[in-house]
């Protein structure tokens, strides 16, 4: 029932902005989706299966959005700057981003465990969903190797691989800087430029 998922999926984040995740109840989301709570709890399995699927939806949206900064420009270092910008534009509108990125949950939103749980549901992206979260230490990675993916050239040589992959986590840290502690005049995209023009990229 992928209609209704997103459904309930949308409810609870818009419940989600409004109040405390702690405050949040299933039959409000359930209704709010327009469907049962019985179809909420299939789908979901309990309040915490709803919040792990959340924040893996969020996560996953994400990174699709760095996919496409990623096919965006002819140039590297555009490329890499979009997906920046990405990063920063996500992280500042989107609190469960923000919180998987800089690992700091507020208690405002839920706190899933980053571990798999156990997980018996029928439901495909559910049990996707119970499997492990990324930590900020994983979108690092995540981000930079699809970066790389995207950047490097067939047959480039190993060392010129190394150096794009380091160009490529230098940004993706940075970016993450700028979610801390946002950057000043110029904001992050000189910063990225200004960064990439003395790496090899």
């Amino acid at each position: 029932m992928p209609a209704a998922r997103e459904s309930l999926l949308d409810a609870a984040y818009t419940a989600l902005a409004r109040r405390p995740w702690s405050t949040v109840r299933m039959v409000d989301v359930a209704a709010a989706a327009g469907v049962s709570r019985q179809t909420l709890y299939n789908e979901f399995g309990s309040k915490e299966g709803l919040a792990r699927a959340l924040v893996r939806r969020e996560a996953d949206g994400y990174l699709a959005g760095v996919e496409r900064a990623l096919a965006t420009h002819a140039d590297a270092r555009d490329r890499l700057t979009a997906t920046a910008e990405w990063t920063v534009s996500m992280a500042r509108e989107n609190a469960l981003v923000r919180a998987m990125l800089t690992g700091c949950w507020s208690e405002r939103l839920p706190s899933p465990t980053l571990s798999a749980v156990p997980s018996s549901s029928a439901v495909p992206a559910q049990r996707r969903a119970d499997g492990p979260l990324p930590s900020p230490g994983d979108f690092v990675a995540i981000v930079r190797d699809r970066a790389v993916v995207q950047l490097a050239v067939p047959g480039t040589p190993k060392s010129e691989t190394a150096d794009l992959t380091r160009s490529c986590e230098l940004v993706t840290r940075l970016a993450l800087s700028c979610v801390s502690a946002p950057p000043g005049e110029g904001g992050v995209a000189d910063l990225i430029r200004t960064a990439l023009s003395r790496q090899p990229a």
